[in-house]
């Protein structure tokens, strides 16, 4: 009696313990559905469709066709050299707007700091609508021109993305401890020198995740593009709508939609590894 009371205790908790593994199988396999059905069903079908020619053969041929044709290449380099500029661009100027809204005291800085998490919530299109107001042809400074060229396409995302560097960065900073700065000042350190040994190793990995994150986005950036029209300006996204809406090859758009899925996961594969390595400081959301 009492080996059967002993392993009918030892076998309880057996149960106990696979209760509730099946119970959280139950909870994700809706989600599993739902994920699988809204987005790795259209992904499966656009990479069939880039396998599948207009006469219905499969094959690589599309994908042949696509990537030794000259539109596709300047397409991939106009888009990475956009998405580097844009990149560059919105570190040094978020990071120097950072630096100015945490250390250097002035009425207004909160509200600042406010503004900038507003402007995270804007639609890309309306930058390109004001710089249509003020660089367009019946704008303020009428510099039809410049707006409508690669320098126009690269300053809209500058001015857009600069939050999405600044706003991680402005938090690292602000979480400096004021006593190393102290500690450095009374050392005799110059502010140069404690700006470079003090507070950018400290704002470093929150630079570095604001960076891939645009790096991210300005790669996928279709409104911007597409609104202010630049002319010989043409970008991955854009190519997938010529393709697709306005020649209606799909296989062609499939083959371009695929390549920009893949350089995106590997961004953002990259970009999650920094916010790993960076932890709390690399963190974009930081209060």
């Amino acid at each position: 009696m009492t080996g059967l009371a002993l392993d009918a205790a030892s076998v309880a908790p057996i149960r106990r313990g696979t209760r509730p593994r099946r119970y959280r199988i139950g909870w994700l396999l809706p989600p599993a559905i739902v994920v699988a059905g809204f987005f790795g069903y259209p992904l499966v079908l656009v990479i069939l469709q880039s396998f599948t020619a207009q006469d219905g053969s499969f094959g690589l041929s599309v994908w042949a066709q696509v990537l030794s044709s000259p539109e596709f290449g300047r397409a991939v380099w106009q888009t990475v050299l956009l998405a580097l500029g844009s990149t560059v661009g919105c570190v040094l100027l978020g990071g120097f707007l950072a630096l100015v809204v945490a250390f250097v005291p002035f009425p207004g800085a909160t509200v600042l700091a406010r503004l900038v998490d507003t402007v995270l919530a804007f639609p890309s299109f309306l930058i390109a609508l004001a710089f249509t107001f003020l660089y367009g042809g019946a704008g303020v400074f009428g510099t039809a021109g410049f707006l409508y060229s690669p320098w126009g396409v690269l300053l809209a995302e500058i001015t857009f993305y600069t939050p999405f560097v600044m706003r991680p960065a402005l938090a690292a900073f602000s979480q400096v401890p004021s006593a190393q700065l102290d500690v450095a000042a009374s050392l005799g350190a110059r502010p140069g020198r404690v700006l470079w040994r003090v507070v950018l190793p400290e704002a470093l990995p929150s630079l570095a995740s604001g960076a891939c994150l645009v790096l991210l986005l300005t790669m996928n950036e279709f409104g911007i593009v597409l609104f202010l029209g630049a002319k010989g300006v043409s970008t991955l996204p854009m190519l997938v709508y010529g393709k697709g809406i306005v020649t209606f090859d799909f296989p062609s758009a499939s083959v371009v939609a695929v390549v920009n899925v893949v350089l995106s996961l590997v961004l953002y594969a990259v970009y999650r590894r920094v916010v790993g390595r960076g932890g709390r400081r690399a963190a974009v959301d930081a209060a």
